[in-house]
């Protein structure tokens, strides 16, 4: 599989994502999936975990959609600096709906194999996510 293979597998992922479609999980996510910096505590591993994962952030954010800032890819890993944005509209990791925008960036890397996601790494503004899910009043946490 070639690095632009590779990207369109992650790109295709993202899109998917947006669209809310839990179909494309049995197509894009192995078996033995691993996230290891899962975003959500508490779900199970693999493709139950992602499936879960995308019910509650859609949920939360039924509008939210990730905009690929940078892709670069090598071999079976695509390294991606994301934003992700939508309106806080559902119930979030036991905060209430505000009704902004919330934003969040971050850089994910995962690892392809035979045409699927296989693993997953991720480091995202956490703090700023939470103090505008309402999470924090303090400033300091805002960046």
């Amino acid at each position: 599989m070639s690095s632009e293979d590779s990207k369109a597998i992650v790109l295709r992922w993202f899109a998917e994502l947006d669209r809310g479609n839990l179909d494309i999980v049995d197509d894009l996510i192995a078996v033995d999936y691993v996230d290891h910096n899962p975003a959500l505590p508490n779900l199970p591993a693999g493709r139950e975990g992602v499936r879960q994962y995308v019910r509650i952030l859609k949920a939360a954010f039924p509008d939210a959609v990730h905009v690929i800032d940078d892709v670069i890819a090598e071999d079976n890993k695509v390294m991606t600096r994301v934003t992700a944005r939508g309106t806080f509209l559902g119930e979030c990791i036991g905060y209430q709906p505000t009704g902004r925008v919330v934003e969040i960036s971050g850089i994910a890397v995962h690892r392809i194999e035979n045409g699927r996601l296989t693993e997953h790494w991720a480091h995202a503004d956490i703090a700023g996510f939470m103090h505008q899910i309402g999470a924090s009043s303090d400033p300091v946490l805002t960046h």
